[in-house]
């Protein structure tokens, strides 16, 4: 979209339904795939800045997600069947844009190339991007939770609650466990069968994104003091905080299905179903969808990007988006503007500075084309990406200190992009 508020028509390639991939099931743009939830809206957070950088960029990824938003505390979460459809219509309806259903296998070198292949890139486009860049692929994994249907739910046992009340203050399904049952449901987790893993793979697991079970390896309180953490809620029929909580966030605006918030999993289908029926009120939980793995591939993006997203001795090549090692819809979305915005730029030969690196949009690309770690990981957003703030700041102070220094770089850099780059923003 970048591309064309700035005039120049473009051709979108989406290989969806045409070749699909082991974790997409619909041919829509955009299909989340891990979790319906874009994370934190709080404006103090890096990732609540990054989405008020993008909407400022008019990003149509915001303006769906808004306008598909279900409850979720303090969290921006979508209905993604509507989320999904809304940004293939807006794609769609663009004149400068034209929609292609096949898959790419080679990238054209007679003009330029925006490459944002997702997470999960095609086998064979994956090996050309192999050998132009000429390094190998990194790569880790990635796990999906599992989705339940809310009317097989004993809600005689779960509450209502947003962690402190936040949000809504009861967009949550709570399933409260006491320590008896957090021991069973954890040597359960241990003892079930795994999907395994193909022979020539390693399993690289991001770390927001571990498998509940890799979580429970490394200690048995590792839940509870992780994702099953019970702070901030109160379970009415004691009055007190539960030993262990597993909460549900809903999937859809019509609240018929919830996600299993915290529980991606490898487990086999069989084993999760077992296993995931222990959580009280899930005794009869009739799943949705089942929880998966999947294979996220990565370049080493500050060997190979310049700083302005683009493939160094390749002028017109340039990559955005997962591929790049910004992690999360959110930042690979946010990358995949300044690509377009870079892009635009060239084309038109105009002058355009990237975001400072004290924004969420900047630091993000300074992760990925300027970090100096020895071994280059995918990051989401967060404020250790910033440079540090000048001076002694209270820790309780911090966040909001980031925040206001953000938003008044952020502003300086959006006034100096040439008129040109912005013409149709709305």
């Amino acid at each position: 979209m970048a591309l064309t508020r700035a005039g120049i028509a473009c051709d979108l390639y989406e290989m969806r339904p045409t070749a699909t991939t082991a974790a997409h099931v619909t041919g829509n743009l955009a299909e989340l795939v891990c979790s319906n939830s874009l994370r934190s809206s709080n404006p103090t957070n890096a990732v609540g800045l990054l989405k008020q950088e993008m909407a400022d960029l008019g990003s149509i990824v915001m303006a769906a997600a808004e306008e598909t938003r279900i409850p979720a505390g303090d969290a921006l979460a979508v209905d993604r069947e509507l989320f999904s459809r809304a940004i293939t219509e807006r794609i769609s309806a663009e004149p400068g844009i034209r929609l292609c259903r096949e898959e790419v296998r080679e990238l054209p070198d007679d003009r330029p190339v925006i490459v944002a292949t997702g997470p999960l890139t095609s086998e064979a486009l994956s090996l050309r991007i192999a050998e132009i860049t000429g390094a190998s692929h990194l790569y880790f994994y990635d796990a999906i939770a599992p989705v339940v249907s809310d009317e097989s739910l004993d809600r005689s046992v779960m509450f209502l609650q947003s962690r402190y009340d936040k949000g809504g203050g009861d967009d949550y399904l709570n399933c409260p466990m006491d320590e008896p049952a957090y021991r069973a449901f954890v040597s359960a987790l241990l003892e079930a069968e795994k999907v395994p893993t193909r022979d020539f793979e390693k399993e690289i697991h991001f770390s927001s994104c571990m498998p509940v079970e890799a979580i429970v390896a490394t200690g048995p309180d590792a839940l509870s003091h992780g994702p099953l953490k019970p702070v901030g809620l109160t379970d009415p029929s004691s009055g007190k905080r539960p030993f262990a909580v597993v909460q549900l966030r809903r999937e859809n605006a019509a609240g018929t299905a919830w996600n299993l918030v915290g529980c991606q999993t490898k487990l086999t289908y069989s084993e999760q179903k077992r296993v995931f029926r222990m959580i009280p009120g899930l005794g009869n939980a009739e799943f949705l969808r089942y929880g998966s793995m999947h294979r996220n591939t990565f370049i080493d993006s500050p060997a190979i990007l310049d700083g302005m997203l683009g493939m160094r001795g390749r002028p017109g090549l340039l990559f955005a988006g997962q591929i790049t090692g910004v992690e999360g819809y959110v930042e690979s979305s946010a990358c995949g503007i300044l690509a377009g915005m870079f892009l635009s730029a060239m084309i038109l030969g105009v002058c355009v500075s990237p975001p400072p690196a004290e924004t969420a949009t900047g630091s993000l690309l300074r992760h990925v084309t300027a970090s100096q770690l020895r071994h280059f990981q995918p990051s989401n957003v967060n404020y250790g990406l910033f440079p540090p703030l000048a001076g002694r700041v209270q820790k309780r102070s911090r966040n909001e200190a980031y925040a206001e220094r953000a938003r008044a770089a952020f502003s300086e850099w959006l006034h100096s992009l040439p008129e040109r780059l912005l013409t149709r923003r709305s």
